[in-house]
């Protein structure tokens, strides 16, 4: 073989193999970002509708392609509610959806939005968390480093009993089942006796007679079958529960700004969505229980809607001022009397004192 025939060849062998460099290097830079996503409760509209959607299909889309995403509910996760933050802080769960009251026993300064008792309404319950995202947010990346991405909410939480009741004054005496603390001081309060239960045993629990009562959501409730297993439910939002979708901040520093633009701005609608969504569902879920021709999103029922009194709305500001407000402070400590006092109490016209 020639000197030149060897030198073509080798010059060859040369090109080639840069040419395989540089397309596996272009295949690495075209590789799609693969995100895992813990979401929300399981079986729910929220997460069947609109959680699990956004990031099985929507973010893909949004990307062109170049992020993907798999998502999996908390309560089927192997992972226990309480512990969300820890774990997002030490990247265990890089992306991530927190219950409120369910991780306020490690933070009780976060219950301060969906407190018991404290928006009746979705107006009131909007304005609330609008007041105090700026906190939320600076709680969470300052002790927790966790970038916050999204806030949720449910459909309004509200009472379903397995025998008739008239109003909150009736349910004393009763067990009733109970998703946090400041739900439980709400229930003693009331003569009543809470039950802590997580929301995938409520069915259950109710079957077997363990609680006779449980606060849960209006069409959540409807999904699990409470329809069937109760025969009254309360009018009245006791509570809405409240999450926040974020992500540890070494996982979301790690995605390139541009993208991290475009997953900002779809979760700002996908939030915008699940909010609009568990308005409407929370009147869908009393009408689906009761049996009405409006039920379009759930299960028929037979249920009697028990109707917000006078009576019950002056007990609920009571309960709120004499019972939840106080218990709450006290649990917390001064940092929350600050910051309810510098961030709520200019729009609730509610001061929070230290005990």
């Amino acid at each position: 073989m020639s000197s030149a025939h060897r030198r073509f060849r080798n010059l060859l062998a040369a090109l080639l193999l840069a040419v395989g460099f540089n397309a596996m290097a272009a295949h690495a830079e075209q590789a799609p970002i693969r995100l895992k996503i813990v979401g929300g409760l399981a079986d729910v509209s929220q997460y069947v509708r609109y959680e699990e959607p956004f990031w099985r299909t929507r973010i893909a889309e949004l990307t062109d392609g170049r992020v993907q995403a798999e998502i999996a509910p908390f309560d089927r996760s192997g992972i226990r509610g309480q512990e969300m933050l820890q774990l997002m802080r030490l990247g265990v769960v890089p992306f991530g959806t927190a219950l409120l009251a369910v991780v306020s026993t490690e933070e009780p300064e976060f219950n301060a939005v969906d407190l018991p008792a404290l928006a009746p309404d979705m107006a009131s319950l909007r304005q609330t968390v609008s007041a105090f995202r700026p906190h939320i947010e600076q709680v969470l990346r300052e002790r927790y480093q966790i970038e916050l991405l999204g806030i949720y909410t449910y459909p309004a939480q509200v009472v379903f009993c397995t025998r008739p009741f008239t109003g909150l004054g009736d349910l004393s005496g009763r067990r009733i089942r109970s998703s946090s603390v400041g739900q439980s001081e709400m229930l003693q309060a009331l003569g009543a006796t809470p039950v802590v239960i997580p929301f995938a045993e409520v069915a259950q629990a109710i079957r077997s007679g363990v609680v006779e009562c449980a606060i849960t959501g209006t069409l959540s409730g409807n999904a699990i079958g409470l329809h069937e297993t109760t025969s009254h439910v309360h009018a009245m939002a006791l509570a809405w529960g409240i999450s926040i979708f974020g992500a540890n901040a070494t996982a979301w520093a790690a995605i390139p700004t541009d993208l991290q633009q475009v997953i900002r701005d779809g979760i700002v609608d996908l939030e915008r969505q699940i909010w609009v969504a568990a308005d409407r569902e929370t009147g869908e879920g009393l009408a689906c229980n009761a049996g009405l021709p409006s039920c379009t999103a759930g299960r028929r029922g037979s249920m009697t809607v028990v109707p917000v009194s006078a009576a019950d709305d002056e007990r609920r500001r009571r309960l709120l001022t004499e019972v939840v407000l106080p218990r709450w402070v006290n649990r917390c400590g001064m940092d929350c009397v600050e910051a309810w006092n510098q961030y709520l109490a200019p729009t609730l016209g509610l001061q929070a004192r230290p005990e």
